[in-house]
């Protein structure tokens, strides 16, 4: 049996005053990637140098403007990383740098020998301030952790007083989500009156949820009492530093805006340890889809996952929000069948904005193709085959048509899986356009009779046509064409038939356009019924080929003969 019982509730805050539920996303915040620390940390094999500078002028790329760059102090490679964008002065004027590093002398002295050239730049320091580490890692009281914490802003200040550039602090109480809220704001008060901010030079308090710890409302609670009960809070830059543990790290980021955060840091794609960091992208994706500016030039999907997989070489899932190769993919049937329909709604109304079932974004918005939109396999339905012949190869299937020809595709799919495209249209070809066999039309005439006869029939046709080979012909009147080729076939092939219904369309735009011809055609005696389908650049021809067509299928080629 499951031993849940190991496990006990993390606490919540007891904070019915809460302000966010009533609040809504309105801009985008600050966003820090930390791909090339937390990010490149977490693979498992980390980026050379050369991958970084990559990866660090495509996060430019993109917009970001504050990128935090690795812990300097503790890698050779990562110094080096360093002193190669200030050499070769690769950060633009606009674009903080940021290092992370414990406050020991030793490596705060490299640290500030790492960014010595640059003319700004933040410096992050943390120490762990949860319960739990207090206890069982360092074995220190709350008094004795809030002094490593001030005493490394202490030492930052005697660094930075040297220091050319600009210097911003940022801090960290690592593992918030398992402090005390007391505390968190006790120690977070503490440095912020060492470092003395003001509005016009503030400071970053970055909150982490190092390991989530519980559901994101949670989170929500604690950041808005931090953000109520700083003190300076005009001098702060409230940030968070979600995690992704439970499943939740897009939503806790988001739920922290709506509770006072300015500020995210988080990875492109949500890498990071463990089960990552919170995923950048699809937070911005997600304001971009409600109508919100993410303020980053996210328009090429595409161009991201490859620079992504190339550098961290870790795929992105395919299901993966937005960027994933099936996510913009229906298999379902009812699926489809409201894609198709929403798109066409969509193009007749001429709306201002982007409404289709299924389909939160438009793909082409973010780089993405509409070809895999609609995938048929063996749990497709009746609209998405009739999407597919529609999208792909301009046949507007009549409703009636969609359930008889999805059979014949759910009948190759539970043989062997997915269908593509290509297979679809293929069988169409073969169960329609080409079932010739054994009456193949050939030729036909029209000729009109209105002014030469005072009979009911105003058409006469003559059909040329090969049966099983063998070229034959007949004559036949009816009240026009189709009318008289049903009449001239009941005949000649002792048959007796009705056409249910017709339909037409062009299957494309200029004069060289071809018609497609659609035939709802009944055996009266048996009681079968089929569609049969034509295409020809004259429509009266696409017709008959549609009534040969439907003849075939139903087998009364060889009736009674």
């Amino acid at each position: 049996m499951l031993n849940y019982k190991r496990y006990r509730r993390n606490p919540v805050v007891d904070y019915p005053e809460r302000e966010w539920v009533n609040k809504q996303i309105e801009k985008a915040p600050v966003w820090c990637s930390v791909d090339l620390r937390d990010g490149n940390q977490a693979l498992i094999d980390p980026m050379v140098v050369s991958e970084k500078i990559e990866f660090f002028n495509y996060l430019i790329k993109l917009g970001f403007k504050e990128i935090e760059i690795g812990f300097p102090a503790a890698s050779q490679i990562e110094f080096d990383f360093l002193r190669q964008l200030v050499d070769r002065k690769l950060i633009p004027d606009d674009v903080v740098v940021q290092v992370l590093t414990q406050c020991r002398e030793e490596l705060l002295e490299r640290t500030f020998e790492s960014i010595e050239g640059c003319k700004q730049a933040i410096v992050h320091i943390y120490n762990s301030t949860s319960t739990l580490q207090r206890d069982v890692v360092f074995n220190m009281s709350r008094e004795e952790i809030t002094n490593i914490a001030v005493e490394g802003v202490k030492m930052v200040k005697r660094h930075a007083a040297k220091f050319p550039g600009k210097v911003i602090l940022e801090y960290s109480p690592e593992s918030f989500t398992g402090t005390e809220l007391d505390y968190a704001l006790e120690v977070c008060n503490a440095v912020q009156r060492e470092w003395g901010p003001t509005r016009e030079n503030p400071m970053i308090i970055n909150l982490p949820s190092t390991v989530e710890m519980t559901t994101p409302n949670v989170f929500a609670d604690r950041i808005e009492w931090m953000n109520k009960h700083l003190e300076n809070r005009e001098a702060i830059i409230l940030s968070v530093h979600p995690h992704n543990d439970r499943g939740t790290g897009v939503a806790s980021a988001e739920l922290a805006l709506l509770a006072g955060a300015d500020r995210v840091e988080g990875t492109l794609f949500g890498n990071g340890e463990r089960t990552g960091n919170v995923d950048i992208l699809n937070i911005a994706y997600n304001m971009f889809s409600q109508g919100i500016d993410p303020e980053l030039a996210i328009e090429h999907v595409n161009e991201s996952i490859e620079i992504y997989e190339r550098c961290c070489k870790i795929p992105v899932h395919p299901r993966h929000p937005y960027a994933g190769k099936l996510v913009f993919t229906a298999f379902s049937g009812s699926h489809q069948d409201a894609i198709n329909k929403g798109v066409k709604a969509m193009k007749e109304r001429g709306g201002e904005y982007w409404e289709v079932p299924y389909l939160p974004i438009d793909p082409a918005d973010i780089g993405r193709e509409y070809e895999p939109i609609v995938r048929i396999n063996s749990q497709s339905g009746k609209g998405g085959v009739a999407f597919v012949m529609d999208t792909y190869f301009g046949f507007k299937l009549p409703k009636g048509m969609h359930r008889e020809f999805a059979n014949v595709i759910q009948a190759i799919s539970e043989k062997q899986g997915e269908v593509s495209p290509d297979q679809i249209m293929e069988s169409f070809r073969q169960e329609y356009l080409q079932k010739k066999e054994p009456i193949h039309f050939r030729r036909l005439r029209v000729d009109d009779l209105s002014e030469e006869t005072e009979s009911e029939f105003d058409t006469k046709v003559t059909v040329v046509y090969t049966d099983k080979g063998v070229e034959k012909r007949f004559e036949a009147v009816g009240n026009g064409p189709i009318d008289a080729v049903k009449r001239g076939l009941q005949e000649t092939l002792d048959i007796s038939v009705k056409i249910l219904d017709y339909e037409e369309h062009a299957l494309q735009s200029g004069s060289n356009s071809q018609a497609a011809a659609y035939i709802h055609l009944l055996d009266a005696e048996s009681g079968s019924v089929t569609y049969g389908v034509g295409v020809s650049s004259n429509i009266t021809r696409a017709s008959v080929r549609a009534i040969f067509s439907a003849v075939n299928r139903l087998g009364l080629g060889e009736h009674k003969r």
